[in-house]
């Protein structure tokens, strides 16, 4: 119990001080806003193109597939708030050799690596992506057991994305510049921007199996609006633990290989 207030007051004090030192650039905020909303936009619009023509997601409705869109958005902003401002920077701490000092401090490394820096500029896509999924969701009216069964298939999802972008960063160990690695797995997941069903079984096997994009929004949007069946549930679950285990059994082994920068 000790240790998780511990950890606890590391985290706040880790977020206060990177929000302090982010907010010194306010105009930021604006232009993260500004570009944001134009991506957004761009979205819609390419979403709307394909329902005009009287093209349609098998199985999905014009606000479905908006939940679809709504769900990539907010996970996208959780990923730029605090996926990206961490893990992105773990191929720098092992090229400067300030992974060192890291390793030395009484907290886990991993923890420290994940956590450490928190970025408000992403919120801008949280917000565009709640109100995308409650303008939607509003709708097909929604039930609100299925509300709060998407929100944990939500957490399962950012759990999986956590992961293997962490396992990624940590390659870096032996292959030092990775950053277009991490690039690709994003262009990846920009799949997910519409229902899995949209695109043809080949590409539906490989985002379901081999790159998990199908649990991070279609599957949160099933079970929004309730056409998920309890099966998916489970297997966001399980992927989700699965995926963290491995991912800090891989940091450890990977530790092991680890050559101070400065030796």
């Amino acid at each position: 119990m000790n240790k998780i207030r511990v950890y606890w007051k590391v985290l706040k004090l880790f977020w206060a001080t990177a929000i302090a030192a982010e907010l010194e650039y306010r105009l930021n905020f604006v232009i993260a806003v500004f570009s944001s909303f134009t991506n957004l936009t761009g979205s819609i619009f390419t979403l709307f193109l394909f329902y005009q023509t009287n093209y349609t997601f098998p199985g999905w409705s014009w606000n479905e597939s908006l939940i679809v869109l709504g769900m990539f958005t907010l996970l996208q902003g959780i990923s730029a708030t605090l996926l990206v401002p961490n893990l992105n920077r773990i191929v720098e701490q092992v090229q400067q050799g300030t992974l060192d000092f890291i390793l030395l401090k009484p907290i886990s490394s991993q923890y420290w690596l994940s956590l450490r820096s928190l970025s408000p500029w992403g919120l801008s896509d949280i917000i565009f992506g709640l109100i995308i999924i409650s303008y939607a969701g509003y709708q097909v009216d929604l039930n609100l057991s299925n509300c709060f069964l998407s929100i944990i298939t939500v957490g399962f999802a950012i759990i999986s994305l956590y992961s293997i972008w962490f396992m990624l960063g940590a390659t870096s160990i032996w292959f030092v510049k990775i950053y277009n690695v991490t690039e690709v797995l994003r262009g990846l997941l920009e799949a997910g921007r519409y229902p899995i069903s949209a695109y043809p079984a080949a590409y539906r096997i490989f985002f379901t199996f081999v790159v998990p994009v199908t649990f991070l929004t279609t599957v949160p949007a099933e079970t929004l609006i309730g056409k998920n069946q309890e099966v998916w549930l489970l297997f966001s679950a399980l992927l989700a633990i699965f995926l963290l285990i491995v991912s800090h059994c891989f940091w450890q082994f990977a530790l092991r290989f680890y050559t101070s920068a400065s030796s």
